[in-house]
Order: C-alpha cells, then sequence, then structure tokens
C-alpha cells in the first residue's frame, strides 16, 4: 500500500525536525516521571511505552518513575481500609504500607514493564529497596498549631523523603540496553523500615544523581501558567522564583515546580512540566520546538 504523498511529506517533516534533537540527546540521560492520566488512559499509556522505546532506539537513556496513588486507594478500598491523608500526603501504617507496596512494586511497576516489553523494548522493574538503590528517612510533617509554642510534628507513617541513591545498579542496567522502571519505595539505612516517598521526588533525585540532561515530569496539567491562564516556558530559576513570589505559581502546582528546580540548581540540564493528557508528549516535548509543558532551564 502506497503512502498518499501529502502523508509522505508530513512523517519526512517530522523527522527533519526531531532529527537536531535526536543528535543532540544520543547518550544522554531522560528521567521521566510517569503518572497522572497518563497511567490510566488505555491510548496514553500505549503511546508513552512507545515513546520510550523510540527514545531507546535513537540512543537516549531514558529511567521512568511511576507513582501508583489512585490503584493504591483502590485496593484499599477494597479491603475496607479507609485512606486518610495529612498535608497531602497518604497516612500510612504497617497495614498500608504493606497495600503500597504490592501495589507499586507489583501490579503498577509490572504492567509498565509488560506495555515498554510488548512495544519491543526491554525493561526492568525494580523498587528503590533493590539492591538498596534508595535509602530514605522517616518524612517529619509539621503542623502549626495556635496553643502551641512550636509546631506540632505529626507522624504518618511509613511515608520517607530520599536520603541517598545509590546509582550503582541503575548505570549497570542502562549500559546493558535495558530501561529501568522505578516504584518509589526505599529502606530506612538505620531502621530497616520499608518508606513510601513521593514520586517527582524520587524522579527529581535520580536525575540529580545520574546527572541527567533532562527531567520530564507528566501531571494533569498544561504546565505553569501565568495569571491570565497562558503557558510560560523557557523559565530561568530567578524567573520561577518570582512568579512563586508574587503568587503566580501556587498551590498544587507547588511541589511539583520546587522538585524541578531543585534538580536544575543541582546540575540538571532541564527539567519539564509536561501534559501527559496529550499523547506522545514526551516526544512532543523533547523533540519539537513547541513542546507540550513548561521548561525550567538552567540559568547563567
Amino acid at each position: 500500500m502506497s503512502l498518499d504523498p501529502t502523508s509522505a511529506t508530513d512523517i519526512a517533516h517530522v523527522l527533519t525536525v526531531a532529527l537536531p534533537y535526536i543528535r543532540r540527546f544520543s547518550g544522554k540521560t531522560v528521567v521521566i516521571k510517569y503518572g497522572g492520566n497518563a497511567m490510566v488512559d488505555e491510548a496514553l499509556k500505549q503511546g508513552f511505552a512507545r515513546d520510550v522505546v523510540l527514545m531507546k532506539l535513537v540512543g537516549m537513556n531514558p529511567v521512568v518513575v511511576h507513582g501508583g496513588g489512585p490503584q493504591i486507594g483502590q485496593l484499599l478500598e477494597r479491603i475496607g481500609k479507609e485512606s486518610r491523608f495529612v498535608a497531602g500526603m497518604r497516612v500510612t501504617d504497617s497495614e498500608t504500607m504493606d497495600v503500597v507496596q504490592m501495589v507499586l512494586g507489583g501490579l503498577v511497576n509490572k504492567e509498565i514493564v509488560s506495555l515498554i516489553n510488548q512495544q519491543g523494548g526491554c525493561a526492568v522493574g525494580l523498587t528503590g529497596k533493590d539492591g538498596e538503590m534508595i535509602h530514605a528517612r522517616k518524612l517529619k510533617v509539621a503542623r502549626d498549631a495556635p496553643e502551641l509554642k512550636e509546631s506540632e510534628i505529626i507522624d504518618i507513617g511509613h511515608v520517607g523523603e530520599v536520603e541517598s541513591i545509590d546509582a550503582a545498579v541503575l548505570d549497570r542496567l542502562v549500559g546493558e540496553e535495558f530501561i529501568p522502571v522505578i516504584a518509589p519505595i526505599g529502606i530506612g539505612r538505620e531502621d530497616r523500615q520499608s518508606y513510601n516517598i513521593n514520586a517527582d521526588l524520587v524522579a527529581g533525585k535520580l536525575a540529580e544523581t545520574l546527572k541527567a540532561e533532562k527531567l520530564l515530569l507528566l501531571t494533569n496539567t498544561a504546565g505553569v501558567l501565568d495569571k491570565r491562564g497562558e503557558l510560560l516556558t523557557g523559565l530561568t530559576p530567578s524567573e520561577v522564583d518570582r512568579l512563586i513570589a508574587d503568587g503566580t505559581i501556587h498551590g498544587g502546582m507547588l511541589p511539583k515546580v520546587r522538585c524541578a528546580l531543585d534538580a536544575v540548581r543541582s546540575g540538571v540540564q532541564a527539567a519539564h512540566i509536561v501534559d501527559g493528557r496529550v499523547e506522545h508528549a514526551c516526544l512532543l516535548e523533547l523533540f519539537t520546538d513547541e513542546g507540550v509543558g513548561t521548561l525550567i532551564k538552567r540559568g547563567i
């Protein structure tokens, strides 16, 4: 079956636009935080898997970190356990942690690995506990109470933050042409407890440790918007600081932006907050001038 001349021309144009980016990023590491609609919509799931495989085939080194909050909530509901949140974080007792490990390290992780492998990739699923790749410490959450002289520290259980990352396992996998798919679960260095860690934070710290060229954070929004609702991109860290100070960046976007800022200030060349609701969002952000999200780049 022959191609329509117009379609063939469009394909050639796409390839010529992408070629300079492919050359530039060949051999570079890209850390992708995979979550939101892209993890639940079937067409987006398939598209994401194809994007990651293509990135590997053209010489890039994609590393995937995934979330799974909705899937954890669904299983907890099924077993009759109520989900509770403090400051946006799930209170995680021992029973809930067992569910977290089952969902993140098992069901979700293996589904992503399978999707990538079905598209011709060679993905390997890991949690941060494998090879003690991610050492975590207990996250302390403070609540300010008017009647207290100091902030009250709230115990939310097995919720952690990254203490350190040993990238030896990932370096070997990437060198052997594998695509690592990582569940954000760490282990305490001293207490040997398992900890659930925010996937954005894990992706950011991995990008820093691996000296990644780029950090991509998939989300369910268009990106960072100005006060008129217009998309902002090509931002430097100092410009982002001003947008935070004047209230343009606020609410749920703040943690994601701060994660991106930390990565860029720690040596990652660029961080992207990408609209994961758009099919092939990763490729569009990496290989086109326009992109589909907000680019935060290292300032001079």
